[in-house]
């Protein structure tokens, strides 16, 4: 018997109950005809591999018996989660996702750990008045004077977020004079001696600025990753107040829970 040309679409199996939120099943019915094409397509990618140019929209439309309308939309939804990218006029098999510890470690670090070459490029490097909110967080007056450096975050010469770190001008006079942006933050204010203890970080998601946009060099419509922290030495004194966007593309992050010493019961 002759195989058929199309691979068509037919009413998915009900998922186990962690499988639920990936394979989009509804309680009643079936998933939607695009989200169909979505896990086709992403199945595809997992054979083709990163970098590899994707068939046609037309091909995949005829190959899954639908419109190029629904394979369109289930491709864009690939693309704002990162499994396909842009490649020219073309679309390919997006990169594995950049896997960022949520430690009290530095970017740099967190790049290299997986072998990838991280990179800056300065953007902003001034003193300003601190705010209320930089106030409280930096334990300073409303008005002391702060240090703003603000970075592009490159891994492999890509540009993947942007980082604002701000710093009690106090407590480190010659920061801007002898700091390099190019560098590790961390390196050199663990030389200066500072000893981190510990932090506390928000995760959320939100769209980029016009300003943002442009320096990253991304989609306005992207959802972005976005770490606000404070930093605090053993002394319980905090270190910097710090600021991360990163492309919710190409970035997840990873944390090690541990259960309390008190847990509640």
């Amino acid at each position: 018997m002759q195989r058929p040309l199309r691979d068509p679409i037919e009413p998915a199996p009900a998922p186990g109950p962690l499988a639920a939120a990936r394979d989009g099943v509804p309680e009643h019915g079936t998933p939607p005809k695009y989200f169909q094409v979505k896990q086709k397509i992403d199945a595809v990618l997992d054979e083709l591999g990163p970098g590899a140019t994707l068939p046609t929209e037309r091909e995949f439309a005829d190959r899954f018996g639908v419109s190029r309308m629904t394979v369109r939309q289930a491709i864009r939804e690939l693309r704002l989660e990162g499994r396909v990218q842009r490649s020219g006029r073309s679309s390919v098999a997006g990169q594995p996702k950049l896997v960022q510890p949520l430690t009290l470690a530095s970017y740099t670090e967190g790049m290299r750990g997986q072998g990838r070459r991280p990179g800056r490029q300065l953007v902003v490097f001034e003193r300003l008045a601190a705010t209320p909110a930089l106030a409280t967080g930096l334990r300073t007056d409303v008005g002391a004077p702060v240090l703003h450096l603000e970075r592009l975050l490159l891994a492999d010469e890509e540009r993947v977020g942007l980082e604002s770190t701000y710093l009690a001008v106090e407590r480190f006079p010659a920061l801007i004079e002898e700091f390099d942006p190019a560098t590790s933050l961390y390196a050199y204010l663990r030389a200066a001696g500072v000893v981190f203890a510990d932090a506390d970080e928000r995760i959320e998601t939100v769209l980029a600025s016009p300003r943002e946009v442009q320096l990253i060099g991304t989609s306005p419509a992207l959802p972005m990753l976005l770490l606000t922290r404070v930093t605090r030495d053993r002394d319980g004194t905090p270190v910097e107040c710090v600021r991360s966007l990163f492309r919710g593309d190409r970035f997840s992050f990873t944390a090690h829970l541990t259960e309390p010493q008190e847990p509640v019961s």
